[in-house]
C-alpha cells in the first residue's frame, strides 16, 4: 500500500485493502492463539521444575480460556464460504392457515429482527405486508453486518409453531408453518446479467400503515423476471424511483442465489437442501402447548426456554447447523 501509484486507480486500491483486511481478520487472531500457547507451553514445564498450586489453578483457567477461543475461531471457518461475509436479505412466508400462520411469521420476523440486533447488525425492512387481521403475508428485511449472511444461511427451511391458538374461540391447539429464504445481497460489482427485456415491472399504491403519503400515488413497485418467474416487490420508500432501485437489488441477490445453486446442481448437498425447504419438511419446531421446546431436526438441538429463543437467542442452532455442515464437508 506503500508503493508509489498505489493510490491512482482508488477502484484497485479498496479491493486490494478488503482483501488484506480480510486476511488479517484470519491471521492476527491466530497469531495471537499461537503466541499464548507458547506461554503456556512455557508455564507449564516451569510447573514440573517447580510446582506451585496458585499458579497451577490460573494455568488450567488460561487453557480453557484458549480452548474457547480456538472453539470460536474454528467455527468462524464454518463462514469462509465466497459469500459468508456478505449482507443478507430474509424474507418470510407464511404458510396456508389465514391469520394463524400469518402472526407465526411475524412472531419469526420479531425473532430473526432481536437476533441480529443482539449481534450488532442493523435490520432495514425492505418489504411488508400485513395480514389482513394480525400478523404479515410476507416480509423481506436486509441484514448488514459482517457474516450476516454466513449466519442466516443456516435458518433456510420452514418453521413449524404449535400452540393454543389466541384466535380461536374455542382455544384450541392449532399448527402453523412459516417458511424463510436468505439470499446473499449482491452489490453491483458482482456480474449479474439482468436484460430490460425480460423484465415486467408494475407499479400500484402501497398498503398498509405509512403515513399521509404512502397511499396517494403508486410509489410501490413489482418487478418479475420472466424467465425464471422470480418476483420481488418494495413499497417502503415514498419514491417510486426508490423502490425500484431497492427491489432491483432484491432481484439481483435472487438471480445470484439461484445461478450460485444452478452451478452447484449436481451435488447431493443441494438436493437435500431443496428437500427440507419443501412445505412440511421442517428444519425446526416450537412448541408452546402441551409442553414448551424448541428442536431443530436437522440437528437435534433443543431447548425448553422458548421466550429466549422467540426473543431472539438462536446462536446454538446456527452454530450446530454450521458446524455439522463444516464436519461433513472437510
Amino acid at each position: 500500500m506503500a508503493r508509489p501509484g498505489f493510490w491512482d486507480n482508488p477502484e484497485q486500491a479498496r479491493e486490494v485493502i478488503e482483501e488484506s483486511q480480510e486476511l488479517k481478520a484470519w491471521t492476527e487472531p491466530w497469531t495471537e492463539l499461537s503466541g499464548r500457547v507458547d506461554e503456556l507451553l512455557e508455564l507449564a514445564a516451569l510447573l514440573e521444575e517447580e510446582p506451585d498450586e496458585e499458579l497451577a489453578s490460573e494455568l488450567d483457567g488460561a487453557v480453557q480460556g484458549l480452548e474457547r477461543e480456538l472453539g470460536r475461531l474454528e467455527f468462524r471457518n464454518m463462514l469462509s464460504g465466497p459469500d459468508a461475509r456478505r449482507d443478507a436479505l430474509l424474507t418470510i412466508h407464511p404458510g396456508a392457515g389465514g391469520t394463524e400462520s400469518q402472526d407465526w411469521a411475524e412472531m419469526l420476523l420479531r425473532m430473526y429482527s432481536r437476533w441480529a440486533e443482539g449481534k450488532g447488525f442493523e435490520v432495514d425492512v425492505v418489504d411488508l405486508l400485513p395480514g389482513d387481521e394480525a400478523g404479515i403475508k410476507s416480509a423481506t428485511v436486509e441484514v448488514k453486518g459482517d457474516f450476516a449472511y454466513g449466519f442466516l444461511s443456516a435458518e433456510r427451511g420452514v418453521h413449524r409453531l404449535v400452540r393454543i391458538s389466541p384466535y380461536d374461540a374455542a382455544s384450541r391447539r392449532h399448527t402453523s408453518f412459516a417458511s424463510v429464504f436468505v439470499y446473499p445481497v449482491v452489490e453491483d460489482d458482482i456480474e449479474v446479467e439482468i436484460n430490460d427485456d425480460d423484465l415486467r415491472i408494475d407499479t400500484f399504491r402501497a398498503s398498509g400503515a405509512g403515513g399521509q403519503h404512502v397511499n396517494k400515488t403508486s410509489s410501490a413497485v413489482r418487478i418479475t423476471h420472466i424467465p425464471t418467474g422470480i418476483v420481488v416487490s418494495c413499497q417502503q420508500e415514498r419514491s417510486q424511483h426508490k423502490n425500484k432501485s431497492q427491489a432491483m437489488k432484491m432481484l439481483r441477490a435472487a438471480l445470484y442465489q439461484r445461478a450460485v445453486e444452478e452451478r452447484e446442481a449436481e451435488r447431493q448437498e443441494l438436493e437435500d437442501t431443496k428437500k427440507e425447504i419443501a412445505w412440511g419438511s421442517q428444519i425446526r419446531s416450537y412448541v408452546l402447548h402441551p409442553y414448551t421446546m424448541v428442536k431443530d431436526h436437522r440437528t437435534e438441538v433443543e431447548t425448553g426456554n422458548v421466550d429466549g429463543v422467540l426473543d431472539g437467542d438462536l446462536d446454538p442452532f446456527i452454530e450446530a447447523y454450521l458446524t455439522g455442515q463444516g464436519a461433513e464437508e472437510a
